[in-house]
């Protein structure tokens, strides 16, 4: 019952840090800059797929906020459940700790650039090391949607 259009459609239409933005900013955005980034870098398809997917459980489970999720011990077995599921059914397999480590700092990292330009203050200055130049806006969800499916299917080959 996972499916990438559902995916899609749900991430464009919820907005990263539980709204406590300047302005919406998607999370399909952000998935979708993530993945980007790692394509950049020259990471393999998989990797580049494990980016755009990331966040893919809060399709189906919402989100909690960093400072909170941490102590929702089973919050965050069932999300690591459902992800591993979104994983193995769209790349093949459940990233490893290597894979992992490549996918969350390149997610670290546009935290830290959305602190920047989406909340006026720097959480660190690590947004210096993406080798993408990003600019966070507005952009209609039906777009991001697209282009979220888009990316997708291009690496899907």
């Amino acid at each position: 019952m996972i499916d990438i259009y559902d995916i899609a459609h749900s991430l464009a239409h919820v907005c990263r840090a539980n709204g406590h933005m300047r302005f919406f900013y998607s999370v399909a955005q952000h998935s979708i800059a993530c993945a980007l980034e790692a394509k950049e870098r020259g990471y393999r398809r998989d990797i580049i797929l494990g980016c755009l997917l990331h966040d893919g459980s809060e399709a189906y489970m919402s989100d909690v906020i960093r400072p909170l999720k941490g102590m929702m011990t089973y919050y965050l077995e069932a999300e690591d459940k459902m992800q591993n599921m979104i994983w193995e059914k769209f790349i093949g397999h459940i990233p490893d700790e290597e894979e992992r480590k490549l996918i969350f700092e390149i997610d670290d990292l546009m935290l830290s650039l959305e602190f920047k330009q989406l909340m006026a203050e720097e959480l660190n200055d690590d947004y210096k090391k993406l080798k993408r130049q990003f600019v966070c806006e507005y952009r209609p969800q039906a777009e991001i949607r697209e282009e979220f499916i888009g990316l997708f299917e291009t690496y899907m080959v």
